[in-house]
C-alpha cells in the first residue's frame, strides 16, 4: 500500500509566485531566521498571500516542511487572546502569552505559526513582544504580516528576520499579475472589509449577561476596563482560555464560578450558581489563588484521596514540594508533612497514615501524615515486627534501587504499589511475589491509577490499572493478565493525570490532558462529561463520595456530576 500523495498547491493570486516561492524556501531552510515579516502598504495583497499559504499549509497531508501548525488573524485580538487561540490549536493549556512561550520552549518539535494583520490587533505592542519571544525559540518559526511604515514593522524588522516588502517589484511576476487581473477584474488586492454586524449589548457587572454574550467581545472589554467589576474581570481573564470556547451559557457560567475567588462580590456566586444549574457539573467546593478563608493551598502538582487514618482527607502537594493534608469537605488544612520534596510529580497514600512522594529525579520520599492504630496488649507482644505496609514500602524502595529507568509515576493500590518509568513500563510491586511489569507506552509514563474491581458476589476483587503517557494514550491493565491491545483513550497531547474509582454507577475514569481538557468517563455505559478549568489540570482524585477533585496552578476544585 502506498501513501497518499501530498495535495497539490494552487498558484497564489495576483502574480505573487516569486513571493510565494520565497516563503516556501524560508519554511524549508534550516538556517533561515525564525521570524519572517511580510510587509507592504494597505491593499498590497499581504493578507491574500498569507491566506494562500495558511490555506494550503493547514490541509491534511501537507508535507512537514510546509506545514502551518497554528494561525490567528489578529484584527481585534490582544496578545492574551492570541495565546489562547494558539494554545487551543497547538494542544497547549496557555492562560497567558508567557504560558504559551514556556510550553513551546519545553516541546522541541518544529512549530510554525502564522499571524496575519498585526497592525489591526487590539493591542499591537504586546503582540510584537509575543512574536519576538516565540521567534527566539530555535525550533519555532513565526510568519507575521504588518503594514509598512508602522512602528510595529520597525520593531519586528530591527533584529534577525526574513523581510519581504510586497511593494517591491521583485515579489511580483507582472505577466501573471496582468493575466490574473484580467480573469478577476472585480477582486481587490487587499482584504475585503466585512461589516461585523451589530453585537448584542452586555453588562460587565452582570455574570449572566457576560456568559450569554460573545466571549471574545467580553474578553476585549474586560482587558480594556480598569474596574474589577466585583471580581468578574479577574475571574474571566483567569479562565478565559476555557470561557472563549463554543459552549452553552450554563457551562460558561460553571467555569466562571469555579474561577471566582472569595474576594469577589458574594452576590455574583449566587447568580452564577443559578446560571449554571443546567451545566453538566455542580461545583461542590473550590479554592482559588488569593483565597484566605480557608486559604488556597497553592499550585497543585499531585493529589491523593486519603484512606484509613486519612479517610475523608486529601493529600495535596504544591509546586515547591510542600505536602498538605486538607479536609475533603471544607478544604481546610489539617496538617502538613514535615519535609518538602521539591519537584514533586506524584503522591501515594498507603492506608496507614503514611504518604510517599515521587520527585522529578525519580526518588521516593515516605513520611507519616497521621498515626495509624497500633496493636495493643498481647497482640503487640506477638507481632512486634514491621507492618504489612512497612514491608511493602521496603520492597518498593529495594526494587526501585535496582531499576535503570527513572521512575516517573506512582500510586498506591492497597497491598501493592504501582510505578511507571521513563521507558513506558508499568511495574506492580507487592510483598512475597515477583513484580509484574508491562510496557504500555511509547516514552514516559505520566500517570497511574488503580482500583479494586469486584468480580464476584463473595467480594473477590482484582486490581485494575489505568495508565497515561506522554504518547497521548490511556491504557487499561489488570496485572494478572495481559494489557488491553487498544488504548482506552488517545489524543494528540500528553496525559497529565488519571484517577479511577468504583462508584454506585459503576467504574468511572477521569483523565486530565495537557491541553487543559478534563474528561470523566462512566465506563459501564460510555457516558462522558468534560470540564475545561481554563488552565492545565496537573492532578485528579476521586473522593469516597465519588466527587472529582481537580488540581491546577490556580485552583483546587471539587465537582459532582449531575
Amino acid at each position: 500500500m502506498t501513501a497518499n500523495p501530498a495535495p497539490r498547491w494552487s498558484r497564489p493570486a495576483s502574480g505573487r509566485e516569486p513571493a510565494a516561492a520565497a516563503l516556501l524556501s524560508w519554511l524549508r531552510d534550516p538556517g533561515a531566521p525564525g521570524l519572517a515579516v511580510v510587509t507592504g502598504a494597505e491593499g498590497s495583497g499581504k493578507s491574500r498571500l498569507l491566506a494562500w499559504l495558511i490555506g494550503h499549509g493547514t490541509r491534511p497531508g501537507t508535507a512537514g516542511e510546509r506545514r502551518i501548525h497554528g494561525f490567528v488573524p489578529l484584527p481585534g485580538q490582544t496578545a492574551t487572546t492570541a495565546a489562547w487561540m494558539l494554545g487551543d490549536q497547538l494542544s497547549i493549556a496557555a492562560r497567558s502569552p508567557g504560558d504559551l512561550v514556556a510550553a513551546l520552549a519545553a516541546d522541541r518539535r518544529r512549530t510554525v505559526i502564522a499571524l496575519p494583520e498585526l497592525h489591526s490587533a487590539e493591542q499591537p505592542d504586546p503582540v510584537v513582544e509575543l512574536v519576538l519571544r516565540l521567534a527566539a525559540l530555535d525550533h519555532v518559526r513565526v510568519l507575521v504580516e504588518v503594514r509598512s511604515g508602522t512602528r510595529w514593522e520597525q520593531a519586528l524588522s530591527a533584529g534577525p528576520c526574513a523581510r519581504m516588502d510586497l511593494d517591491e517589484p521583485q515579489w511580483t511576476d507582472e505577466a501573471r499579475r496582468r493575466s490574473w487581473d484580467a480573469a478577476h477584474p472585480l477582486e481587490p488586492a487587499g482584504r475585503a472589509e466585512q461589516d461585523p454586524g451589530q453585537e448584542d449589548p452586555f453588562d460587565l457587572d452582570d455574570p449572566v449577561s457576560v456568559c450569554a454574550a460573545d466571549p471574545w467581545s467580553v474578553t476585549t472589554a474586560y482587558e480594556r476596563s480598569q474596574d474589577s467589576h466585583g471580581g468578574l474581570r479577574a475571574a474571566w481573564l483567569s479562565a478565559g482560555a476555557s470561557l472563549t470556547r463554543e459552549q452553552p451559557a450554563a457551562e460558561r457560567a460553571l467555569v466562571l464560578r469555579a474561577a471566582l475567588g472569595d474576594a469577589g462580590d458574594p452576590r455574583l456566586a449566587a447568580a452564577l450558581d443559578s446560571a449554571a444549574r443546567d451545566a453538566s457539573w455542580t461545583l461542590v467546593r473550590h479554592r482559588v489563588r488569593g483565597d484566605v478563608t480557608p486559604p488556597w493551598p497553592g499550585p497543585v502538582r499531585a493529589l491523593a484521596a486519603g484512606t484509613g487514618p486519612l479517610a475523608g482527607q486529601l493529600v495535596v502537594a504544591d509546586h515547591q514540594g510542600t505536602v498538605r493534608v486538607l479536609d475533603a469537605e471544607s478544604a481546610r488544612s489539617t496538617g502538613r508533612l514535615p519535609h518538602p520534596a521539591p519537584g514533586v510529580r506524584a503522591t501515594a497514600e498507603h492506608g496507614d497514615g503514611t504518604v510517599t512522594v515521587l520527585d522529578e529525579h525519580g526518588l521516593l520520599h515516605t513520611q507519616c501524615a497521621a498515626e495509624s492504630t497500633k496493636p495493643k496488649g498481647l497482640a503487640a507482644l506477638l507481632d512486634d515486627g514491621p507492618s504489612a505496609q512497612e514491608r511493602l514500602r521496603a520492597a518498593v524502595q529495594e526494587y526501585t534501587q535496582r531499576q535503570q529507568e527513572t521512575v516517573t509515576a506512582l500510586t498506591g493500590a492497597g497491598d501493592r504499589v504501582v510505578l511507571g518509568d521513563a521507558a513506558g513500563t508499568v511495574h506492580v510491586v507487592t510483598v512475597g511475589a515477583e513484580p509484574r511489569t508491562a510496557t504500555l507506552h511509547r516514552g514516559r509514563v505520566t500517570a497511574v491509577a488503580g482500583t479494586a474491581l469486584p468480580v464476584s458476589a463473595a467480594g473477590d476483587t482484582v486490581l485494575l490499572l489505568y495508565t497515561g503517557g506522554a504518547d497521548g494514550t490511556v491504557r487499561a491493565w489488570a496485572p494478572h493478565t495481559d494489557a488491553m491491545p487498544e488504548p482506552v483513550a488517545a489524543r494528540n497531547c500528553a496525559v497529565d493525570a488519571v484517577a479511577v474509582a468504583t462508584a454506585d454507577a459503576g467504574l468511572v475514569l477521569a483523565i486530565a490532558w495537557a491541553d487543559g481538557l478534563v474528561e470523566h468517563r462512566a465506563l459501564d455505559d460510555d457516558r462522558l462529561r468534560t470540564f475545561h478549568p481554563g488552565s492545565r489540570a496537573h492532578a485528579l482524585a476521586f473522593t469516597a463520595e465519588g466527587d472529582l477533585v481537580v488540581g491546577t496552578d490556580e485552583a483546587l476544585l471539587r465537582l459532582r456530576g449531575r
